[in-house]
């Protein structure tokens, strides 16, 4: 038995998505950082199936976007409960979803991470935590018995739903349990359906057919009130007779990939942060997968945490800023465990259930129900609250066309490093002086808009700002207005709460 010790920033306990989005966005940031996974290589299980424009905005601002478009197949169409929404009708640049399985998602991201110098350590599962005022010591278990003691500043979960650094921590995880069994299973079709079919509700339960890569089709049965067989594994035979007892038919199916069994537990952790510990993706939230929200939430977790924790890392961030995290981001998630619950009450059999979906598809042909259900699943609504009342603050920033020294330019790629940005639109001498004392954190553009009016989440437009302070997760956290004098009193105000206090001349 070998007992070892490394020191680091930050240990990221899972290799999933939010993990490895996490690592990325701190290596940016400059902080040392060791990703422990109990597993012994990255599985090759199918599991979550794509990206929604939120998730995509994130990856076009860090300048990574390209390589995932071309593994995935673009999608208009979302869902709620089944009932298709447009997503063609959003302002961004990318409106569409993107069908790309998880396990390809993980590998771009892994990648990524490598290039940019994050270590991955496989069979390195966390089973002791012992919080100190300066640091943490993370026990992890290796194979054959081998252990190492791994000392960082901080120790981030992100190792899924049953989560051993959570419940290291002594956070709770309160929720409601599964009222329903879902199995679900990537296959062949020898008699495939003409169209992609979801959500299709039936007497005994609701089903969905779906292709997601070439001669590959998901497989999806929902059987409510059997809660049956949670937590052993699927088998080909008992995905078959629930497509059988549901459909009627089960297409043909053969030759399984992958399967696995869900239900609709619905839990959030009590708080994100237990002193040196937080908790990102479904260590921190649970739910129904429906809409796809899960691998979102999860990556936009780590995306608003990374900048953070970074900050803190560096010694530049006050408490407040690291709990910011659990303000912003719990209300997210429990938006989104409303919403799944809904969308599972939805599917449920009856004549009840039916009007109820009927009563929904009509409101669902209007824009500002479509845009309202669509901004909900994709987070392209989402507002943080910030205080300044102006309609961009708080709010994801237009990806604008912008005029530069260097040539024109979009607001994403001013993004590319992780770091806040100062977008000077008006060429105000007194914005530079008077965030001087942050220059070391802050990066300061001066440009000019190609448009005179920006738009705004759901339906609107805004004349193009004098000035905006970014936020390096792409939400805006002051906005001087067109037209008017910047106030730079509250400027100072927003950099201090945000990115620490002015250095001293």
């Amino acid at each position: 038995m070998t007992d070892t010790k490394t020191d680091t920033d930050v240990v990221i306990a899972g290799a999933g998505p939010t993990g490895l989005m996490l690592a990325c966005e701190l290596r940016l940031a400059g902080v040392d950082v060791v990703v422990a996974d109990g597993l012994a290589a990255r599985t090759g299980e199918s599991r979550a199936g794509g990206m929604h424009a939120r998730t995509m905005e994130v990856l076009d601002q860090r300048g990574v976007l390209d390589r995932f478009l071309a593994a995935g197949t673009p999608r208009p169409i979302g869902h709620f409960s089944g009932l298709s929404l447009d997503f063609d009708r959003f302002g961004t640049r990318h409106p569409r979803s993107l069908v790309l399985l998880q396990s390809h998602i993980e590998r771009l991201l892994e990648e990524w991470a490598t290039e940019l110098g994050v270590r991955v350590r496989w069979s390195s599962e966390v089973t002791g935590i012992r919080q100190h005022g300066s640091h943490v010591e993370v026990e992890a278990g290796g194979p054959e018995g081998s252990r190492s003691t791994l000392r960082a500043r901080y120790l981030v979960g992100c190792d899924g739903g049953r989560s051993a650094v959570r419940k290291l921590a002594g956070i709770g995880f309160p929720g409601t349990p599964a009222t329903l069994t879902a199995l679900l299973g990537d296959v062949e079709l020898a008699d495939p359906p003409a169209e992609s079919l979801f959500m299709q509700r039936r007497t005994g339960g609701d089903f969905s057919v779906f292709a997601f890569e070439p001669g590959w089709y998901r497989v999806i049965t929902t059987e409510h009130d059997r809660v049956d067989g949670r937590g052993e594994p699927v088998t080909f035979e008992e995905l078959r007779e629930s497509l059988l007892r549901i459909a009627g038919t089960d297409f043909g199916m053969h030759s399984p990939r992958w399967m696995s069994r869900f239900g609709d537990a619905a839990r959030q952790a009590k708080r994100y942060r237990e002193g040196r510990v937080l908790l990102a993706g479904d260590a921190a939230h649970i739910h129904f997968p429906a809409g796809g929200q899960g691998l979102n939430l999860g990556v936009q977790d780590a995306v608003n945490l990374g900048w953070k924790l970074a900050s803190a890392v560096h010694g530049r961030a006050p408490e407040s800023l690291l709990d910011s995290y659990h303000a912003e981001r719990y209300p997210v998630a429990e938006r989104v465990l409303h919403n799944t619950r809904a969308q599972a009450a939805l599917t449920r059999p009856g004549p009840q259930t039916d009007a109820l979906r009927d009563v929904l598809r009509s409101l669902i042909e209007y824009d500002d129900v479509n845009r309202h259900l669509g901004g909900m699943i994709t987070a392209l609504d989402l507002r943080y609250p910030m205080g300044d009342g102006h309609p961009l603050t708080g709010r994801r920033v237009p990806d604008a066309e912008l005029k530069t020294d260097d040539g024109r330019r979009r607001v994403f790629e001013l993004l590319r490093a992780a770091r806040p940005v100062l977008l000077d639109l008006r060429g105000d001498a007194a914005l530079a002086a008077a965030t001087e004392s942050w220059a070391d954190r802050v990066d300061l553009v001066e440009a000019r808009s190609t448009a005179d009016h920006w738009p705004l989440w759901p339906a609107d437009e805004a004349p193009a700002p004098a000035a905006l302070l970014i936020r390096p997760d792409g939400h805006v956290a002051w906005t001087a207005p067109a037209g008017t004098t910047a106030d730079l009193a509250a400027l100072r105000t927003a950099l201090t709460t945000w990115f620490g206090p002015a250095t001293a001349d």
